[in-house]
């Protein structure tokens, strides 16, 4: 008997490893290509600091 509870006790915490999240599809080169250009036109644009930023006054 206090051997199955120790094998029970042992063993639970390994009931929650692993991951069932899905893994992501590799990309291709036309999309690593897009990616790359959405990524610089982002860096190239200028900062939008809003107009009307209210103050702690």
């Amino acid at each position: 008997m206090k051997v199955r509870f120790w094998l029970v006790a042992l063993a639970l915490p390994l009931a929650g490893c692993g991951s069932s999240d899905p893994v992501p599809a590799p990309v291709t080169s036309d999309e690593a290509r897009a990616l790359d250009q959405a990524a610089e036109m982002f860096d190239t644009r200028p900062s939008e600091a809003p107009s009307d930023v209210a103050t702690g006054s």
